[in-house]
């Protein structure tokens, strides 16, 4: 990508007008480097840069195509490849799974009988009870797993968990967008896929039919949305014509009908649409009638999203809360009495569901506080499953298989160094799109630092992983350098890219059998454990 290209890119994000007196810098030199007008055009970029220049411009398309695919087939092959094991129902999925199947069936989340878990690696999948239950979550990511359970068959248990591997598949697509429209990098572009792809986080929670990984889905859905806005109001400085704005409402309101914690995006990226607006340029009236319309726009079509994907519960008798509006004395009085009833259940049901969320702080071996994410202290142990020699497939001793949450450790790493090199670019430099990401990465993160008590586990990260990976792409953009950059400089950033693209692919190639449940010598098992919570 050249000097020229990126300007292009940053003239048409900011509504910026070029200027014919000097030459705008290029983003990412670093600060003491050499203009390109004082080195001699021999020393200027690497031999790569050199080929790329003389190949033709269809071939250079067709490359950067080429990596995009075969990171989606590296994604594909990493999150569908024995999606059937275990095959017993693993850490929360004896909720989720069983309350999407009662969702689909009944059209409300069911009690179910006491040994349903064994039922169901056994095929049987109709042990319900028919009384309704309680479900911390609102139903979207359970319709979701359910419309897997429903197309494949439940006795599956692939079925179980292709609904979240295909979000996980779609999570590196979008990645690879984000990361286009922020760095219009092809590189960099493929190699923010190609990370997500091989790292642990991202293909456990691909792997497991938890509720996350739609949620990360929604989310990084919304964060397109609002850029491509930020786009669409630079070019036509458009006011209420803002398709892209409307869409990340609906992206929004997807999120929080996953988890409530989608929230706290909700009004993160409602900041960022103002504060990021090339409109406004620091004037006071601008900035709170902008802010204005864009409360109007995203607002009321996150929450009727967010309420469309309740149709089910409202339009039965039997789900959880449904009649308490109906029951005894319970319906409002006063000013608030012509609330329909079922608005008042409704609204009560979210009441007793807030309170379980403030409250929730029960004792689990694997719950991790927020402030223990970042270091990796105690990763989640989805499965476990111990065998011997002389069982079926163990040569040694003792043998063990395990499904861990972990992180690739070295990406992992490298991210959370690269959050905090884009808050120094920040205060440096004042660049939107990197606050953008540096938002959402704290939407995603901060606000559980609030709950220290609370049960939370480490696997929640991967809401707000594509942020850490999209904060390593822009450290990346810099390192990789220019084709402008003088030629140790540029050779070294792509060697230093290179090796480290390397070595993070062995590190995956290593975790690869505790990521998927292989079952392997104990001993190599337990290598694995670089940290004592990580056991």
């Amino acid at each position: 990508m050249t000097g020229r290209d990126d300007d292009e890119f940053r003239r048409l994000l900011t509504g910026e007008q070029p200027t014919i007196t000097a030459a705008e810098p290029v983003a990412d030199t670093p600060a003491g480097a050499p203009a390109t007008g004082a080195t001699p055009l021999w020393r200027v970029g690497s031999a790569l840069d050199t080929m790329l220049e003389r190949t033709p411009e269809w071939l250079r398309t067709g490359g950067r195509w080429a990596g995009v695919v075969g990171v989606m087939a590296v994604a594909a092959a990493t999150r569908l490849t024995g999606l059937d094991h275990p095959g017993e129902l693993v850490f929360d999925e004896t909720y989720y799974v069983k309350d999407a199947w009662a969702l689909w069936n009944l059209g409300y989340e069911s009690q179910w009988q006491s040994d349903a878990d064994e039922q169901w690696a056994e095929g049987r999948t109709d042990g319900w009870t028919g009384m309704a239950s309680f479900a911390v979550h609102p139903p979207l990511g359970k319709w979701l797993i359910g419309l897997g359970l429903a197309a494949t068959g439940p006795a599956d248990p692939a079925s179980w968990r292709i609904a979240t591997a295909l979000a996980g598949i779609a999570l590196v697509a979008l990645v690879m967008v984000a990361a286009w429209l922020l760095t219009r990098s092809g590189p960099v572009t493929t190699i923010t896929g190609f990370l997500l792809t091989i790292d642990g986080n991202g293909i456990v929670m691909s792997r497991v039919a938890l509720l996350d990984g739609f949620l990360a889905l929604f989310v990084l859905t919304a964060f397109i949305c609002i850029l491509l806005d930020r786009a669409h109001t630079a070019r036509t400085g458009a006011l209420w014509w803002r398709p892209w704005l409307l869409a990340a409402g609906v992206a929004l309101g997807a999120a929080l009908a996953v988890k409530w914690n989608g929230i706290w995006f909700v009004a993160a990226f409602g900041l960022v649409s103002v504060l990021a607006d090339p409109n406004i340029r620091d004037r006071a009236l601008e900035l709170v009638k902008r802010a204005g319309v864009n409360l109007l726009l995203l607002l009321p079509i996150t929450v009727v999203t967010y309420t469309l994907t309740w149709s089910a519960w409202f339009a039965g008798e039997d789900g959880y809360q449904r009649g308490w509006a109906e029951t005894g004395t319970n319906a409002w009085s006063g000013f608030w009495a012509w609330v329909p009833l079922p608005v008042q259940s409704w609204l009560h049901l979210h009441e007793i569901t807030y309170g379980y969320h403030v409250s929730e702080s029960t004792a689990h071996p694997y719950m991790a506080p927020a402030w223990t994410w970042l270091a990796l202290i105690r990763p989640t142990s989805m499965w476990y499953e111990s065998s011997s020699l002389g069982d079926p497939g163990c040569a040694v001793t003792s043998c063990g298989a395990s499904i861990l949450d972990v992180p690739n450790p070295l990406i992992w790493g490298a991210a959370v160094a690269a959050i905090v090199y884009c808050i120094v670019r920040v205060i440096r430099r004042r660049e939107w799109q990197v606050a953008a990401v540096l938002t959402g990465f704290a939407a995603g993160y901060l606000p559980w630092l609030a709950y220290p008590e609370r049960t939370v586990y480490q696997f929640y990260t991967i809401a707000f992983q594509a942020f850490l990976l999209l904060a390593l792409a822009i450290a990346i953009r810099s390192v990789l350098g220019t084709a402008e950059d003088e030629r140790s400089r540029r050779v070294a950033g792509i060697w230093t890219v290179a090796a480290s693209l390397v070595l993070v692919t062995a590190v995956s190639v290593y975790f690869w059998p505790v990521w998927t449940g292989m079952q392997v010598p104990f001993d190599f098992l337990a290598s694995h454990w670089w940290l004592p919570g990580w056991r």
